[in-house]
C-alpha cells in the first residue's frame, strides 16, 4: 500500500512539472495537455488499485441442501398408529442413525431385545429421562457409557450388534419413538430399573412405577 501511494504522489509531481514547463513555452501546449491527460488516466488506474473495496452488507453463503435441513429424526411427520407394534412397523427401516440414537438403540438391543415392545420402550425411556436429568450425563451416549450403570458395557465398549436381525430393527424403531416421544410409556418418569430376579439395595429407596415382563422400573 505505501509503495503504490508513493508512486502516485510522484506522478502528480511529474504532472505539476510538466504544467510549469508549459507556461514557458506556448508552442508545447498541445503536448502538455496530452501528457496531462495520460497522467490523469494512470493516476485513476493506480487509485483503483490502491483504494480497497468494502462490502456494505455481510455476505452469507447458502448452505448445501443436506446441511440446511434439520435432523430428519426431529422433522419428519410422526406416523399414525393404533398400537405400539403398528407404530414400530411404520417407522423407517433404512437410514443412518445419529451417534446418539445409535447409543440409545444399542442399549435397547442389549438390555431388552427379548422383552415385549413396551418393555423395550420403557428401557429407552429411562435413558431419555436420565439424559434430561442433571444428576446424570446430558447425552444418550453419556448415560449408556456411564461407569457401572449397564452391565453389557465391557471396558468402555459396546459389544457387536447383529445389524441384520429383527431385534436390531425393533431397537432402532423404539429408539426413534422414545427420542421423539411418539408413544407414552408405562415408565414415563422412570430413572432406574432392574431385573425381577434380583433385589438391589437401592430399590428400597425408590418408588416403583411399573413391572414389565422381567424388569421393574422406578423413579
Amino acid at each position: 500500500m505505501v509503495r503504490k501511494f508513493t508512486g502516485l504522489t510522484a506522478l502528480f509531481a511529474v504532472a505539476a512539472t510538466i504544467t510549469l514547463a508549459g507556461a514557458e513555452s506556448s508552442g508545447a501546449n498541445a503536448q502538455v495537455a496530452a501528457q496531462a491527460t495520460q497522467t490523469t488516466a494512470v493516476a485513476a488506474q493506480l487509485t483503483e488499485e490502491v483504494v480497497p473495496v468494502f462490502v456494505e452488507k455481510e455476505v452469507v453463503q447458502q448452505l448445501p441442501a443436506e446441511e440446511a435441513q434439520s435432523d430428519i429424526e426431529e422433522t419428519t411427520e410422526a406416523p399414525r398408529a393404533q398400537s405400539l407394534r403398528e407404530l414400530v412397523n411404520a417407522m423407517p427401516a433404512s437410514g443412518e442413525l445419529s451417534p446418539e440414537l445409535q447409543c440409545l438403540a444399542g442399549a435397547i438391543y442389549f438390555e431388552a431385545r427379548g422383552e415385549p415392545l413396551d418393555g423395550q420402550l420403557a428401557v429407552a425411556q429411562v435413558i431419555v429421562n436420565r439424559a434430561e436429568d442433571r444428576r446424570f450425563p446430558e447425552s444418550y451416549c453419556g448415560v449408556v457409557y456411564q461407569r457401572s450403570q449397564f452391565s453389557f458395557i465391557k471396558n468402555g465398549n459396546m459389544p457387536r450388534i447383529r445389524t441384520a436381525s429383527k431385534a436390531w430393527a425393533n431397537a432402532r424403531a423404539i429408539a426413534r419413538i422414545a427420542h421423539r416421544g411418539l408413544w407414552d410409556s408405562k415408565a414415563s418418569e422412570a430413572l432406574y430399573f432392574h431385573a425381577t430376579y434380583v433385589r438391589p439395595g437401592w430399590s428400597r429407596r425408590k418408588v416403583a412405577l411399573a413391572t414389565i415382563d422381567t424388569h421393574i422400573f422406578y423413579r
